[in-house]
Parts: C-alpha cells; sequence; structure tokens
C-alpha cells in the first residue's frame, strides 16, 4: 500500500530531535511489515498539522499524487514539565476518509520517543490493515558472554532499548511471556537442576513454580494467565502438567511412557500441544487441558516435528521440522491441515507469535556471526 508520512510539525530544538527519532523508528516499522510502500514527500509549507482543516479537493489531491494513505502530526513542547506532546492523524486518501488519531505525552529521552514511535505505528498499522500492530510489544531473549555469564534481556520489538532483567552464572532457558506481558516464567540452573520460575518484570520479584525431584521443564502460560504447563520427570519419564500460577493444583496430563515435552496451550485453552516420540520419533501432538481423553497425533509429514506454539487466535500451530537435514520453521492451519514453511534453515528454532497472531520471530543461528532473531509473516508462501 502506497502511503506518505508528513515530517511532524515543530517548533524547538528539542522537538527536532524527537522528531528525528519519530520518523526513522516509524518508518523502519512500517518497511519491515512489507505492507507499506513509503512514498516520498513534496515540500509542505507550512508543515501539515495534526489539525489542519481537510478543505474541499485535499483528499482527491492526495490521491493523485499516488497516495492511499497519509499521516500528518504536531510535536508540541511544554517547556515547564519538559514533556512532548504527540499528536497525529491517519487519513484515508484513497476513500476520503479521516481513520482519527491520538495524543501521546511523554518525557522527551531517546527511549521514550521510541515508545511513543512504537505507538504510532500500531495505530497506524491496525487504521490502515484492519489488523492490530505488534510494535509496542517486547521480546525477551538470553546473552550468554561464555559458560559463565548468562544474561535475561528484554528490549523492544526491534530489537532497541535492551534492558537486562537478570544475570546468572548458570544457564537460563524455555522463557515464557505471560499474556498480558507482566511476567516471565523460565527454567534457571542457578540451583544446581532445572527449577522452574515466575520472574514479575516491573519489580525484579521472583518466586518458585516447580522445583520437584529431577527436572522442571518447559513451562508454557494458559491464554487467561491462571495456569501452567511444564514438563517434569518426578515419576521416572517426561511427562506433562499443569498447576496454577502459585504452583498448587498440580495435575498430570499425560500418560503415555514416552518422552512428553514443550506443551503450547490452544487459543481456547482447551487443548495443549505438545512433542512426543510415543511413535518412534519426535512429533508434535495435542491433549485436552484437563488430561481426559485420548491424544491426536498433529503431525505426519515428516520423521521430525517439534517445538510447537498455538497461534494466539484462530487455528495456527507453528513449529519446527526437518527438511534434507535443515531445521526450519513451519506453520500449520488446523483447520484445513495446510502446511507452510517459512523458512530456510539450516538450525531455525524457537518460533514466537506476535500478539495480533500474523507474525512470528524466531532464533536463526548464523555460522560467520552471532546468532539473530528474524521475523516474518505466517501468510508467507
Amino acid at each position: 500500500m502506497p502511503i506518505a508520512l508528513a515530517p511532524f510539525a515543530v517548533e524547538t530544538s528539542n522537538e527536532y530531535k524527537f522528531r528525528k527519532i519519530l520518523d526513522d523508528v516509524i518508518q523502519a516499522n512500517l518497511r519491515r511489515t512489507g505492507a507499506f510502500n513509503l512514498l516520498p514527500l513534496p515540500p509542505q509549507d507550512p508543515p501539515l498539522r495534526h489539525d489542519l482543516e481537510l478543505s474541499p479537493g485535499f483528499f482527491e489531491t492526495w490521491k493523485n499524487l499516488g497516495t492511499h494513505a497519509l499521516v500528518v502530526g504536531t510535536l508540541d513542547e511544554n517547556l515547564k514539565t519538559q514533556r512532548i506532546v504527540t499528536s497525529f492523524r491517519v487519513l484515508d486518501t484513497l476513500r476520503s476518509v479521516d481513520l482519527g488519531g491520538l495524543s501521546l505525552k511523554s518525557p522527551q529521552g531517546t527511549n521514550e520517543a521510541r515508545t511513543v514511535a512504537h505507538k504510532v505505528s500500531d495505530f497506524i498499522f491496525e487504521s490502515l490493515t484492519g489488523e492490530p500492530g505488534f510494535f509496542s510489544t517486547r521480546i525477551a531473549y538470553v546473552v550468554r558472554r561464555n559458560t559463565n555469564s548468562h544474561t535475561l534481556m528484554i528490549s523492544d520489538s526491534d530489537g532497541f532499548n535492551e534492558r537486562p532483567a537478570l544475570k546468572s552464572v548458570t544457564p537460563i532457558i524455555s522463557l515464557a511471556w505471560s499474556p498480558r506481558g507482566d511476567r516471565l516464567a523460565y527454567v534457571s540452573f542457578e540451583t544446581g537442576k532445572p527449577v522452574i520460575f515466575i520472574h514479575r518484570l516491573a519489580t525484579g520479584k521472583r518466586t518458585i513454580l516447580a522445583n520437584y525431584k529431577g527436572s522442571n521443564s518447559s513451562p508454557a502460560w494458559s491464554p487467561d494467565g491462571k495456569t501452567l504447563a511444564f514438563v517434569l520427570t518426578k515419576d521416572g519419564t517426561s511427562q506433562i502438567y499443569t498447576s496454577s500460577v502459585d504452583g498448587k493444583n498440580l495435575k498430570r496430563i499425560t500418560r503415555v511412557r514416552a518422552i512428553n515435552t514443550e506443551p503450547s496451550f490452544s487459543a481456547d485453552g482447551s487443548r495443549i500441544f505438545y512433542t512426543s516420540d510415543q511413535g518412534g520419533s519426535p512429533q508434535i501432538y495435542s491433549i485436552s487441558s484437563q488430561g481426559t481423553g485420548r491424544s491426536k497425533r498433529i503431525t505426519f509429514e515428516r520423521k521430525y516435528n517439534a517445538r510447537p506454539v498455538a497461534g494466539p487466535k484462530g487455528s495456527f500451530l507453528s513449529y519446527v521440522t526437518q527438511i534434507d537435514g535443515k531445521f526450519v520453521i513451519a506453520i500449520k492451519d488446523l483447520t484445513s491441515n495446510e502446511e507452510k514453511i517459512l523458512s530456510r534453515g539450516p538450525r531455525d528454532d524457537s518460533p514466537s507469535f506476535a500478539p495480533n497472531g500474523n507474525w512470528l520471530i524466531f532464533f536463526k543461528y548464523n555460522k560467520r556471526k552471532r546468532d539473530t532473531f528474524c521475523r516474518i509473516s505466517r501468510r508467507k508462501s
């Protein structure tokens, strides 16, 4: 979709600095989606403000320039509070419709400007596509400097504004966001064995969810945030259990004597997808989240399918599969049973859906440079 982003109207030097960050981040966000073609804008004198009057012929003029939408905005600095108000509107020039906008107050710092830019990007994206934006979400990952240095990091969705949440001399693995994004569940080896913790990000408070005999691993949140599924070996083999967030009400879900691991709740919370070798090779199954009834095999395409993660809406399931010796990211529509391969490998791993369910992020191993995260649309063919 061809769109134009008018430079936000500014007056003070601080507003100019703030605008530079806004422009850069918003443009980068929208370009990354592949949904927009950002058109160069002819000079505007005076600058287009968010409160401009839409004169007769306004929409037609911009439509004739080849743009389907126009974003206009204004920055206003309050010298007393040292805060900036970012006001903007999204105009659908193709249909001659004012799609509305927002006014956002914030401090003047770089990170604050980036936060505002992500919120503006979310509004633009949803206004023009009908899908919720995902730019204001955060990502969590672990940076390993060496065998004795592991840091749990939180950053904006574009990898900027990175900050540490936990430092450890032992590994931190299996990160899982709570539905509200205020807590992380993960596995830490700080006690000498794998134990599941829940970490409240605002306060840094950590509580133990599961510390049973043997291994405690692979936490996954239910959609309502009241229950977690995880894997225990306390009874001999890897089995999936659930409990409430405080660790109480422990319930065994799987009972097949096999390696059952990597649980993920369905979008409605009624079922749990997981990896099991009960058929002789790693495949994905599902079972009632209450542990009732028989399990159902989901994948049949190849000899290796693992790391299932259910989308937050609809019936999509992403996972890692192996093709010609390469580990790649796949997605399956469970309604039509149609599968798509989304990446090329050779060692892609850990897919995770954005909150809107239409984008995924995954880990990509790079032989000649540091490992990275990649983002991709689930609609990729």
